[in-house]
């Protein structure tokens, strides 16, 4: 699970989930804000990472690990 968390005053405000597969916003403003980088291409950069790096690199960290 890859887990990109936004924080402000230590705060979180906003956070990408690969489980859910979106951004989830947990203030006015980060609601707000997640309903833009869902849209646009931000969302399509963050997946993109996670396809390449993320899951490439799961598979090894884990035979590693046993």
């Amino acid at each position: 699970e890859f887990i990109d968390s936004y924080y402000f005053n230590q705060a979180e405000y906003i956070r990408f989930n690969s489980t859910v597969g979106k951004y989830v916003g947990y203030t006015e403003h980060g609601v707000k804000n997640a309903e833009t980088w869902n849209k646009g291409s931000v969302l399509a950069q963050e997946q993109a990472q996670l396809e390449s790096y993320c899951k490439y690199n799961a598979a090894i960290d884990y035979s590693v690990v046993l």
